[in-house]
């Protein structure tokens, strides 16, 4: 009989308290569909203004004002979940791998170096925007 009561008491007591659960952030795939997107757009336009033979600010500032005006456009919800730094690392990763070969940006340092490029025109260029909001 003391066990039940000791069984009943444990039971009420973990139903009561139960234990921290740790809950992982998912990522939602409209988000990052709407990141390649973007990230795609930055990519395309960044590289054809190189090609055309833009130096790396002017193509870097209107890539950042395209994509931006874009972006400020939309009507997508979306928007608001992207994260500026995720987003720079996703733009670096696509232009390094697009055409970042053609001005000496390849592997993980060309990536490292054009995202802190990026984010000190970005912050130049639109200081009181951001992609996301």
């Amino acid at each position: 009989m003391l066990k039940f009561f000791f069984a009943i008491f444990f039971f009420i007591i973990y139903t009561i308290n139960t234990p921290a659960g740790f809950a992982f952030e998912k990522s939602d795939p409209s988000v990052s569909l709407l990141q390649n997107r973007i990230s795609n757009n930055f990519s395309r336009n960044y590289c054809k203004a190189i090609e055309n033979g833009f130096s790396k600010d002017e193509s870097m500032k209107s890539s950042i004002v395209n994509t931006e005006n874009i972006i400020s456009f939309s009507y997508n919800p979306q928007k608001k979940w992207i994260e500026k730094d995720d987003l720079a690392n996703q733009i670096s990763l696509q232009v390094v791998n697009d055409c970042g070969w053609s001005f000496g940006l390849i592997g993980k340092e060309g990536v490292d170096y054009f995202k802190s490029y990026f984010l000190e025109i970005y912050e130049k260029t639109t200081p009181d925007k951001n992609f996301s909001k």
